[in-house]
């Protein structure tokens, strides 16, 4: 904070110029809760009769939608370009901003607030024509300073003026050398000091000072002398542009205080006061905004969030601590024993046994430290340490979620309803509201039943924003149910999706609209077969029954030119799942069904030949899309001959579309110039689907584990056959034939082929689970003899030899007993049907032994 009248004492409580001292220059810390509270205490001591506000002059008739009651901050200004909203730039506003408290004292007062910084229209007119390097994508990030402020050491973003979301703006001059160096004023002021922190300094000597009520444009004077002696040394601290900025707002300066006198507050950065406060001509002010760029801009009030206040997150705020000094704003009276409550608090809605005791000890610690360390009050770092100490038992893991939700925070602001706001945000309000979704900034996972008419809005409705590049939501893998009638989505909403929804805004001026428009217009512009079909998903999951004909001409179109069989197999999975959520939605999708009838027909064709003379990697690749055609064929519709549609499974027709595949299938497994790795994975698959014999399977295998094929390729077929997630090592744990035909091929490759065919079988054993490997590794330590002769002997492995294993079975049957009622183990039992069978095993079928045979050989009853 920075800024005095001048040398003569402060003006009276009646008004700021009883004196004539000239206008009252408030430099302040954006975000900082202790210069919000001495912007209050010297606006109440002056009373002047208008309040300026460093922001964009375009903004000042949105000021009085700051009284409404629907406004809570964190909330930003958002400007942008009207033909290109992406070209946007964000002013952010917290409860504890100086500009927000001066706001809030002008509108309680009735006195008019304005703001004097270089408009928004030259500001983005002026990246736009790309004279600002610092500048990141538009709309991502405030047009302020770059994305990381500390490497950059710009003044307005780290130090007490520091600027967050305000334009960098600035043309270059003639300056010295120590102009061009970018300087943290904080930083420089705290080494100056004695601090090797920043943060720590400010806070010993603005946040936690006592009060000053005698003279509350003290910290004022004070700061603008540091400023004063920093801008002599530094010039303008790197950043040219402020020269701009400052010209524009001397020239605000004298218009008010021609239309006020001198009853004149600024409220602006401590960096610019001394600009402010210097002698110019309006000529040289003039001559420096002369042959500004222009552009047609919109500004409105977005809903902010503490988050995107943090420095970390890019936007240059220049605070570390957003919630914590939210916190200080709120509670300057107690702030450490309320703080430590809220911690508390937060632990235990985590299920953590914190109690009053370790509340009472935390604050006590705190205190301690900040007295060790000489400290007036206890800051963030001995509230953090006492909080890790006695709250997280010296644990980082809960103290990473105190800094998340607290001293970070995820505050999210609302705007009234009467704020400006392009069309689609209007009708996407309403839809939030109807749907009973509300935007926050916390993020959450929410699980939809697609049943449910409320559940199914919320679902067609965020699909349509995906669409339209506005990502509040990104579905994820559903852990209650696999069913399609569910869906789990991850929702948080950030600020720079106000500018995605005004960019948007240019498709339409409803949501299903914009959808639609934006849905065509990509169709069109798609680069790939796979494209479309993936957008023919999207439009059927959000419900846009209008962008479709469209969507499916192109598709049509698109895979009547294409002849890459790779691509057909991409686009086929895509228009299947198509077909199956539209049957859950209830979408009439025949027209669909038809181009994935014939898109599977292509592929059916162009297959074989495209599987000749693959090397290993096109090898492996078209093994993949087998594999989705495979699934897609599952789950595809054929005509059946009343006309309605019947399950593909069907095969009753030597023509459906499965028994097709089957052929094709089979083509592949039986051509020696088809990759191994592909002829494996036919011969799987149609092992899997009952339409190839185990024996024929092991004949197949047998062929091609011969001596007279070569390693490799043996390999390959292998991998083709049991690789993968596709449960193919259980089948080699069930089907003995196949583990002892791949163990006598394995031990008779040649030396010099075995480093060769190794990679390829730890890739493909390596896959399977730890019990399946385990029982794999079993099997082939007792040898191929054993193996051969298992089923004969019954000594194959426990569980799956031909025989009973008794000895297992025994061990179960006191628990069975107890299932099935039988008695309790060693008294008395009851054969199957209860009834007694008598003596010591004199009854019936008893052996002697105490046990009762049955027919069934697999239940024995043991008292």
């Amino acid at each position: 904070m920075s800024g005095v009248r001048d040398t003569e004492p402060p003006a009276p409580r009646g008004g700021v110029t009883e004196r004539g001292a000239g206008p009252l220059l408030l430099g302040v810390r954006h975000h900082g809760p202790g210069s919000a509270r001495a912007v209050r205490a010297a606006l109440e001591a002056a009373v002047p009769r208008v309040v300026l506000i460093e922001g964009p002059p375009e903004a000042d008739a949105l000021v009085p939608l700051a009284a409404e009651k629907d406004m809570r901050p964190p909330v930003a200004l958002l400007a942008h370009v009207v033909d290109e909203p992406g070209n946007s730039a964000f002013w952010p506003l917290a409860e504890f901003s100086p500009e927000w408290v001066a706001i809030r004292w002008a509108l309680e007062h009735g006195v008019p607030a304005r703001f004097i910084d270089l408009p928004a229209a030259h500001t983005l007119a002026w990246g736009r024509d790309g004279a600002d390097p610092d500048r990141d994508e538009p709309g991502s990030t405030p047009p302020a300073h770059p994305a990381d402020p500390v490497a950059a050491g710009n003044p307005d973003a780290l130090g007490p003026g520091a600027d967050p979301g305000r334009p960098d703006e600035g043309g270059a001059t003639d300056r010295p050398l120590e102009a061009s160096v970018r300087i943290d004023p904080l930083a420089v002021l705290a080494e100056t000091a004695g601090y090797d922190d920043p943060e720590r300094w400010w806070e010993d000597v603005v946040e936690h000072r006592a009060g000053t009520a005698g003279d509350p444009f003290a910290p004022f004077t004070v700061l603008e002398e540091a400023m004063e002696a920093l801008r002599e040394t530094y010039g303008v601290g790197g950043h040219d542009r402020d020269l701009v900025r400052e010209a524009y707002m001397r020239l605000q300066i004298r218009s008010a205080r021609r239309e006020f006198g001198d009853d004149v507050a600024v409220v602006c950065g401590a960096w610019h006061v001394p600009a402010l406060r210097r002698r110019t001509t309006v000529g040289a002010d003039r001559a420096l905004l002369k042959g500004l760029p222009r552009a047609k801009v919109d500004l409105t009030w977005v809903p902010w969030t503490h988050r995107r206040l943090s420095r970390v997150s890019g936007y240059g705020a220049g605070i570390d601590s957003p919630g914590w000094y939210g916190h200080l704003f709120s509670a300057p009276d107690r702030p450490v024993v309320r703080w430590m409550t809220k911690v508390a608090r937060l632990l235990r809605d985590e299920d953590r046994g914190v109690s009053s005791a370790h509340v009472i000890e935390a604050v006590r610690l705190a205190d301690t430290l900040a007295a060790m360390r000489g400290r007036p009050l206890p800051g963030l770092t001995e509230t953090t340490d006492a909080v890790r100490a006695v709250m997280c038992e010296g644990s980082d893991v809960p103290l990473a979620l105190v800094r998340d939700r607290l001293v970070v925070g995820d505050v999210l602001g609302e705007v009234p309803e009467s704020a400006p706001a392009v069309p689609l945000q209007r009708d996407l309000a309403r839809s939030q509201r109807r749907l009973r979704l509300k935007p926050e900034a916390l993020e959450r996972e929410v699980e939809l039943d697609l049943r449910k008419e409320t559940d199914a809005g919320r679902s067609t409705l965020l699909h349509r924003l995906r669409l339209l590049g506005v990502a509040w939501g990104e579905p994820t893998t559903s852990r209650g149910s696999t069913g399609t009638f569910r869906e789990t989505w991850r929702l948080r909403w950030e600020p720079e999706l106000s500018v995605r929804v005004a960019e948007a805004g240019v498709w339409g001026t409803t949501v299903p609209a914009a959808a639609t428009a934006k849905a065509e217009a990509d169709a069109v512009g798609a680069p790939s077969l796979a494209d479309v079909t993936a957008l023919a998903e999207r439009c059927l999951l959000a419900e846009l029954p209008d962008a479709l004909p469209v969507v499916m001409r192109v598709l049509a179109d698109r895979a009547a030119l294409d002849a890459d069989v790779g691509h057909l197999a991409q686009a086929l999975p895509a228009l299947v799942r198509s077909l199956r959520y539209g049957d859950v939605r209830g979408t009439d999708t025949h027209a669909l069904a038809d181009v994935a009838a014939g898109l599977a027909e292509r592929v059916f064709v162009g297959l074989p030949p495209a599987c000749v003379a693959l090397d290993s990697d096109a090898a492996e690749e078209m093994r993949r899309h087998i594999d989705a055609v495979h699934g897609a064929v599952g789950l595809l519709a054929e005509p059946a001959p009343d006309g309605d549609t019947a399950p593909a499974g069907d095969t009753a027709s030597a023509g459906g579309i499965r028994g097709r595949w089957h052929s094709v299938l089979r083509l592949l497994a039986a051509r020696d110039t088809v990759p191994g790795v592909v002829r494996g994975r036919a011969v799987r698959l149609l092992l899997d689907e009952g339409e190839l014999a185990q024996e024929e399977a092991a004949r197949l295998m047998g062929l091609v584990l011969s001596p007279g094929t070569e390693p490799a390729d043996a390999a390959a077929w292998i991998e083709g056959f049991v690789g993968g997630g596709s449960g193919g090592g259980m089948l080699l744990v069930h089907d003995e034939r196949l583990l002892g035909l791949v163990d006598a091929w394995l031990t008779g490759v040649p030396t010099d082929a075995f480093t060769d065919v190794l990679p390829l079988l730890r890739r493909t054993f390596s896959a399977y689970e730890t019990g399946v490997r385990r029982t794999l590794g079993e099997l082939v330590r007792r040898g191929p003899g054993v193996r051969a002769s298992a089923e004969a002997t019954g000594s194959g492995i426990p569980g799956f030899a031909a025989d009973l294993d008794t000895e297992r079975a025994d061990a179960v049957l006191p628990m069975l007993s107890l299932l099935l009622g039988l008695g309790e183990p060693g008294g008395a039992d009851d054969d199957v049907d209860g009834r007694a069978d008598g003596g010591d095993g004199g009854g019936d079928g008893g052996d002697g032994a105490g046990r009762t045979h049955h027919d069934n050989d697999l239940v024995r009853v043991a008292p």
